[in-house]
């Protein structure tokens, strides 16, 4: 193999390494937002058209291998899961709360106690998830 090769193969391992690194991190041992705050949260992103799409983009991006192209759960990283399920975003039910801080909080602080949905905090930037809290909220069903 070329040197050129060898290179470019060695960043991509340690980009694996990272990402494998990340994910074993230690995790939260509970959320950082009551859910008293966060039902309460106000969004401070309008939800018209530009960041439904700039959500629709960060969700294909970093939600999508859970939650499905269409947000029903049915994502390919759904499958490996065992006990939990991802939520299927376009039922009238769901389980973390509807509310804009509560789909906030539940995207930025994970899903405890085992955190199978892992904190995006630090990860997406706050006006990111904003953004996808105004997408996913036109999954749901009306």
């Amino acid at each position: 193999m070329t040197r050129g090769i060898v290179a470019g193969l060695a960043v991509v391992g340690v980009m694996a390494l990272g990402a494998v690194g990340h994910a074993a991190q230690a995790k939260p041992a509970k959320p950082t937002t009551s859910p008293a705050a966060a039902k309460a949260m106000k969004n401070p992103v309008a939800a018209d058209a530009a960041s439904v799409e700039a959500g629709k983009a960060v969700f294909a991006k970093y939600c999508r291998a859970c939650h499905g192209t269409e947000g029903k759960g049915d994502g390919p990283g759904a499958a490996m899961l065992k006990d939990v399920k991802p939520a299927n975003l376009t039922d009238a039910k769901w389980d973390h709360g509807g509310t804009d801080g509560e789909i906030f909080t539940t995207i930025h602080d994970g899903v405890g106690p085992k955190f199978i949905m892992d904190s995006w905090e630090g990860r997406l930037k706050d006006n990111d998830i904003w953004n996808v809290v105004n997408y996913v909220k036109t999954l749901k069903a009306k």
